[in-house]
């Protein structure tokens, strides 16, 4: 096998149907730059609800107890793998704490001395709704509990449209990967309808099968790699320079997994191989049509 012919067939490939090939990475680059755009925003709606649920406190208001009891309910609740740390608020600090959220108003109502002391609980980001529900009924099974509150409604929210999103998501960029391998397997198919008498008279002097498709498969990268290689330009520029430029409070979120460069070579290597898997169908389907087994 010449590989010398090979690379040549595949980039002369590029020149025999020019209008197909350009829509093909065309549309390649359009779904590679979507692809990777979704999942920028993708993984910034995470973080963003990461930091949401991290917001959602569980409090545990408490019957009065002594501080040899108050220490040991701070273990029980700490034993509780859900738990990632509590802050413990006093008969005096929660009076406090309602005189500066209420002002001189609430003055003589903390006075009063009826706010009981409490735990403040963080709780794992990884607990699921029905996980903090499942918590919360426990807790209050604990003896010197009074009353355990949690926002439910907001947690409930925050999973059910973090859910949504990337169900959605998710069905765009399969959709989007799906056009964007029929195109590169049309185009494919166009070539090789131009080069059906070629291929037949290979086929007769003995070429394998292997050896007809590899052109049509560098053919395809080729065309994945181009595109990928602009959309990944424009990622970078769109997200490293525009935005940040043109929306500070978006620019400042992170790259996925906190480098850039993950999220653009996956772009580039998701790009090669729809042009790869793209033009590996077409050729083996349309070459097999011709009466050249595969």
């Amino acid at each position: 096998m010449s590989v010398g012919y090979v690379l040549k067939e595949g980039f002369a490939g590029l020149g025999r149907a020019r209008l197909a090939a350009l829509t093909s990475m065309f549309s390649l680059f359009i779904a590679v730059l979507l692809i990777g755009v979704l999942f920028r925003l993708g993984y910034n709606a995470y973080e963003v609800t990461q930091m949401l649920n991290q917001q959602v406190e569980v409090e545990v208001f408490l019957d009065d107890m002594n501080s040899t009891d108050t220490q040991l309910m701070e273990e029980r609740l700490m034993e509780n793998s859900g738990i990632t740390g509590l802050t413990y608020i006093s008969k005096d600090s929660a009076a406090q704490v309602f005189q500066q959220e209420f002002g001189t108003g609430g003055e003589a109502i903390a006075e009063l001395d009826f706010l009981p002391a409490s735990f403040r609980l963080s709780i794992s980001e990884e607990y699921s709704v029905a996980q903090v529900d499942s918590l919360v009924q426990e807790i209050n099974t604990y003896e010197g509990v009074n009353e355990v509150r949690f926002n439910m409604a907001l947690l409930q929210m925050i999973e059910s449209r973090t859910e949504t999103l990337f169900i959605v998501g998710g069905a765009i960029g399969i959709f989007i990967l799906l056009v964007a391998m029929i195109l590169v397997f049309n185009t494919i198919r166009l070539t090789i309808y131009a080069k059906r008498d070629l291929i037949k008279a290979m086929k007769l002097v003995g070429a394998t099968n292997a050896f007809i498709r590899r052109p049509f498969l560098v053919e395809g990268v080729l065309q994945g790699i181009i595109a990928g290689g602009v959309a990944a330009g424009v990622i970078y520029s769109l997200f490293h320079w525009a935005i940040p430029y043109f929306m500070p409070q978006i620019g400042v979120l992170s790259w996925p997994f906190g480098r850039w460069y993950y999220l653009i070579s996956g772009v580039v290597v998701l790009a090669i191989f729809l042009g790869w898997w793209g033009s590996r169908w077409a050729a083996r389907k349309f070459i097999k049509d011709m009466g050249v087994s595969s």
